[in-house]
């Protein structure tokens, strides 16, 4: 009896324990991974001596500032773990558009598929990490000659084996056209006075002063005969 008394006392605490466990998966805490990236674009007309002194924006449309050719243009990336755990073996990748060429910024540059790579490793819970890459727009002779006004859309990526997000920042240049076939090209052009022109000027001012000499003699008669 003692010995069925036991068994019974040591199923019971057995089940016990299972429905804990049970329970605790049901409705204790739950972990998820995710990850984001932000892109931006800073404004034109900006000098200064730090990338992060920039302002960044998400967009330049064809309604806002424009860059022009050989100006330089600086991107900014925020990646920031949004799981509720650690992440690991992050990688970055920017789709460098064209008509824009690196010139400083983290990571390796691949010229043949246009991708710069940033190993971003591992992520803490919500951290965040920044990096900055400065290009330089291809000079006038390079753009395309029928487009005085195109936008491009720089596209970036973070992710793992597991995780996956992306993000892209446009911005718009401006350019010059000229020798468009179909255009038209209006030229102002100011008359110069050549020797032909000085005479007839000459003869007119002469002209007026003889005028206005009878005009004065004939008045002066005028108000002798009152």
């Amino acid at each position: 009896m003692k010995q069925i008394f036991i068994t019974l006392f040591t199923l019971s605490c057995l089940y016990l324990v299972l429905i804990s466990k049970a329970v605790a998966q049901q409705y204790g805490p739950t972990y998820s991974q995710s990850i984001l990236i932000d892109k931006m674009v800073s404004k034109p007309n900006q000098t200064h001596a730090y990338d992060n002194e920039y302002e960044y924006v998400d967009n330049l449309s064809s309604s806002d500032p424009r860059f022009h050719a050989a100006e330089e243009v600086y991107f900014k990336l925020r990646v920031k773990n949004t799981s509720t755990e650690k992440i690991y073996n992050v990688t970055v990748n920017d789709f460098v558009p064209d008509y824009l060429e690196p010139i400083s910024g983290p990571g390796s540059y691949d010229a043949n598929s246009r991708v710069i790579t940033i190993k971003a490793n591992d992520f803490e819970v919500d951290e965040e990490k920044y990096y900055y890459i400065k290009m330089k727009i291809l000079t006038q002779d390079k753009l395309p000659s029928d487009k005085g006004l195109f936008c491009l859309i720089n596209k970036a990526e973070a992710k793992n084996d597991n995780l996956y997000d992306q993000d892209s920042a446009q911005l718009c240049i401006e350019k010059q056209v000229t020798g468009v076939p179909g255009t038209a090209t209006v030229v102002t052009t100011t008359p110069q006075a050549g020797p032909e022109m000085g005479i007839a000027l000459l003869g007119v001012e002469t002209a007026l002063i003889g005028l206005g000499f009878y005009l004065k003699k004939y008045n002066k008669t005028y108000n002798n005969l009152k």
